[in-house]
């Protein structure tokens, strides 16, 4: 088990040669690939979103295609079309970039609602319908999307059944004085030096060695508890919340916090899952998926804090 982990930790390490001041995206990354979800990066423009993940994906050595997302861009431009060949009479299947194991979908916020529904069953089902045949996708596939700021020009928000798709929305800052100083001396080609430390069986040995870590009953208590006290009318909804709160979270989020407190259990070299594991990533399995009031929403209320606060309560 220790020698995955110390893999993993070398990654890690690589990664942030390159990438500086991003420490929890790259966490949340590794956390992506082994959990088998999918990420929702939002960020300014030049914070270092998309070459995060293009490191990861050398130092994984994953296949890797990126879309950068368009108001212009088509479904098929996405999952592949039929093509009919004069030649032979017949039609062919062209395949999208999508039949790929990491996917890093560019801006997504910036092309129309039909072309992100189009992620959906490929995120949910890990199979594209093309025609009247369906394909299975790689495994692991993995959908790594960044977005914008919801207040920028030009930017669709997400349907909240998309956002649901995602195990986890994280959210990049711009970095401090120190990181941004190694930042501006940084090498014009970084991705050249790297080489794959991690390999899809490697990913998939950790992904069985993580569903092993233990999660007592009152863990999994903890759990169901959390994402209850975000739905108003349960009986664990704290009513100080109700002008606040108008939907909360959905089953997907009870089964994240599980899978995802015990890949932090493993990392952190436990063999159990601890409320602590919960609380850490609870703000980002949480967040995006508990729909504020639109009074809460002008008061410019972060459900993040919202969740955070819950959680204590109910520790």
């Amino acid at each position: 088990m220790s020698e995955v982990r110390e893999k993993v930790s070398e990654v890690l390490a690589e990664a942030k040669k390159v990438i500086f001041g991003q420490d929890r995206l790259l966490d949340s990354l590794v956390a992506a690939l082994v959990c088998d979800g999918h990420l929702l990066i939002e960020g300014m423009p030049g914070l270092g979103k998309t070459l995060s993940v293009s490191v990861m994906s050398k130092l994984c050595d994953l296949s890797f295609q990126r879309i950068q997302f368009t108001p212009d861009l088509l479904p098929s431009d996405l999952v592949g079309t039929m093509i009919y060949s004069q030649e032979r009479e017949e039609f062919t299947t062209k395949f999208g970039p999508i039949f790929t194991q990491l996917l890093l979908a560019d801006e997504i916020n910036r092309s129309p609602a039909k072309v992100q529904s189009a992620l959906l069953e490929a995120m949910a089902e890990k199979q594209v319908t093309i025609g009247e045949n369906t394909h299975g996708l790689s495994s692991p596939f993995v959908v790594l999307a960044t977005q914008n700021p919801i207040e920028q020009e030009g930017t669709y928000p997400l349907p909240e059944a998309q956002m649901d798709r995602f195990m986890m929305k994280v959210y990049v800052d711009y970095p401090d004085k120190e990181a941004e100083k190694k930042i501006i001396t940084l090498d014009a080609h970084p991705l050249a030096n790297l080489n794959p430390l991690l390999s899809t069986d490697d990913l998939l040995e950790m992904k069985e060695l993580v569903s092993k870590i233990y999660v007592d009953d009152k863990v999994q208590d903890f759990i169901v508890n959390l994402v209850h006290a975000t739905r108003p009318g349960t009986p664990e909804f704290f009513p100080e919340y109700a002008g606040v709160i108008m939907a909360g979270a959905s089953p997907r989020a009870s089964i994240w916090l599980y899978r995802l407190g015990q890949f932090n259990a493993f990392m952190n070299g436990k063999d159990f899952v601890s409320p602590e594991d919960i609380l850490q990533i609870a703000p980002s399995v949480l967040g995006h998926r508990v729909l504020l009031t639109y009074e809460a929403a002008i008061d410019q209320v972060n459900p993040r804090e919202i969740v955070v606060e819950i959680a204590k309560k109910l520790m």
